[in-house]
């Protein structure tokens, strides 16, 4: 899948994509994953300048913003894009496998379930180290295999985007936690990994409002632990080399 066809998914998909992303309740699913992710690149981006590679409509961005000394978004989709922009934050349209910035711009670089839509990983790696500063931080989410939500997405049927258009449209992969070790350029090691739903074998159980807040409390206690191995979304905390 090229990046025209690619653009052209995110742009259908940018239509409903907050429809599921904006509950009335803050502990809902989509709460928790952007809580850990966003508690994450705190850690590591308080008053530093940040850049998000895949930004979408700019609802993790927006609290990138709150806390960093500048936060700034790429994405591949205007329709996306055009979302963000309304809320007023500082983003451009842009491919993750060539970021429109110098080298070295930014404390901290992030990409939050984009890199799985990636045909070339390394290309991707490479261009996020490339814009990171020496000694810095690249926070990399990919999907995992071993996970109960790859078993889910093997056995059962694609999400709808829209009414014409389904999940399986999109290139997807999936890469255990050996695979970023192999494909990182030179200069970076992985320093650790956070999982992100680890214990949730379907999102539809975050609509039991008991089982919930016993999934949530899992999922914020195992996330730095090696349970992180299993889990859906993993991100890999990446230091560039000081020297």
């Amino acid at each position: 899948m090229n990046e025209q066809a690619t653009r052209a998914y995110y742009d259908e998909f940018s239509v409903h994509y907050e429809d599921q992303r904006r509950p009335n309740d803050a502990t809902g699913y989509h709460a928790m994953l952007d809580d850990l992710e966003v508690d994450l690149v705190e850690r590591h981006g308080r008053n530093m300048d940040v850049l998000e590679c895949g930004c979408g409509t700019g609802l993790l961005l927006e609290r990138f913003s709150r806390f960093a000394k500048s936060a700034k978004g790429i994405d591949l989709s205007p329709g996306m894009l055009e979302h963000a922009r309304a809320r007023g934050l500082d983003v451009v349209e842009g491919s993750i496998t060539q970021l429109p910035f110098a080298d070295e711009s930014f404390d901290l670089t992030c990409s939050f379930k984009v890199l799985a839509h990636v045909p070339d990983l390394g290309k991707a790696l490479s261009e996020m180290a490339r814009v990171t500063r020496k000694g810095g931080v690249m926070l990399c989410e990919v999907y995992n295999p071993l996970s109960f939500r790859a078993l889910a997405k093997r056995v059962g049927p694609a999400g709808k985007i829209s009414e014409r258009t389904r999940e399986s449209a999109v290139f997807t992969r999936f890469d255990g936690p050996w695979v970023l070790p192999r494909v990182l350029p030179p200069g970076t090691r992985v320093e650790s990994f956070r999982g992100v739903r680890i214990v949730t074998p379907s999102a539809a159980l975050w609509r039991v409002p008991g089982l919930r807040n016993v999934l949530r409390t899992l999922e914020v206690a195992l996330a730095d632990t090696k349970a992180a191995y299993l889990s859906g979304f993993l991100v890999a905390v990446v230091r560039k080399s000081a020297s």
